[in-house]
């Protein structure tokens, strides 16, 4: 079992003036405690996060957490830390802030010593590459969670330092082990997850849809793509032959494809477009929530039962 760590800074809850999912995600980042903070506090933390599929409760309720566990850079302990991301395409970016300390998170340098880590997002665990960013790449990220949240700013005003921006890329593996049912269900549960952040995001966002928001509603509707297209080209092919009493379902659920991209189309175009009213594109989103968890519950229904049987 890999031992808790204290991430970076001062516990401190999201502030009056930004109370938003990404405020959240800036508070838990730099949260894990002082010195005097007692240690167990970061392991109840962690044991929330894993016992509710990467939720927790109080003032971090809504926030965009993971567990990064790394390697010790002197004791090759391996250690845990709760953490705020930004998503950012296929990769997820971490800021090691430290609540604008002058010295880097431990974290981070264990990081630094041993790129490989493990992440683990509420639904899935996987291996990653921790790469820290550079230059102009590291300048337009950390500009763009500093738009999303100006506290980002405060803290690289105190830090004296420049703040590392980290990107975590998922290192490839697989589906895992166990029945295929049940990982396609997981996989569902991700996007249902997803939706209700970005809703929340949308909520309460203000009248101006912000650089990293459009990132986390793009990064979405190409999940949902890539998704759908392996399943219509892969998985629905392949239960046809050995099932084809399943022919009827599985047509249907191609045509709920098609439906939920028509609906990803009219969103990323609200996306991309300027002056977009993030009230608007709450309404699109909620459409989108509407299709979709009526197509995975009906896929659902008809396929991890069989998927299931199949691979246990």
């Amino acid at each position: 079992m890999p031992a808790a760590q204290s991430a970076c800074g001062d516990l401190a809850p999201p502030t009056p003036q930004s109370p938003t999912t990404t405020a959240h995600t800036r508070d838990f980042t730099h949260a894990w405690s002082r010195q005097s903070m007692p240690n167990n506090f970061n392991q109840q933390i962690i044991e929330e996060f894993r016992a509710n599929a990467g939720r927790v409760g109080g003032p971090f309720e809504g926030g965009r957490l993971l567990l990064l566990t790394t390697t010790g850079a002197r004791t090759g302990t391996r250690h845990t830390t709760p953490l705020g991301y930004l998503p950012d395409g296929e990769r997820m970016l971490i800021i090691a802030s430290a609540g604008g300390a002058p010295t880097h998170p431990a974290w981070y340098h264990n990081l630094l010593a041993n790129p490989r880590v493990t992440v683990e997002d509420g639904i899935f665990t996987y291996p990653a590459q921790a790469t820290v960013l550079k230059g102009r790449e590291r300048d337009h990220l950390f500009a763009r969670a500093v738009q999303a949240d100006p506290g980002w700013a405060d803290y690289q005003a105190r830090a004296g330092r420049v703040i590392p921006v980290i990107a975590l890329t998922p290192l490839g593996g697989g589906p895992p082990a166990g029945p295929a049912g049940d990982f396609l269900t997981a996989i569902h549960d991700a996007f249902r997850r997803e939706l209700t952040l970005i809703r929340g995001e949308l909520t309460a966002s203000g009248p101006n849809l912000g650089a990293q928001l459009r990132v986390n509603c793009l990064t979405l509707c190409q999940g949902l793509h890539h998704h759908h297209l392996g399943e219509n080209g892969g998985l629905f092919s392949s239960l046809e032959k050995q099932h084809p009493e399943l022919a009827p379902a599985l047509q249907r659920l191609r045509q709920e494809h098609e439906a939920i991209a028509r609906l990803l189309t009219r969103l990323q175009t609200l996306i991309s477009g300027e002056g977009t009213d993030p009230g608007t594109l709450l309404a699109e989103v909620d459409r989108l929530t509407a299709e979709l968890e009526a197509h995975l519950d009906d896929e659902e229904q008809h396929l991890v039962p069989i998927l299931n049987a199949m691979t246990t």
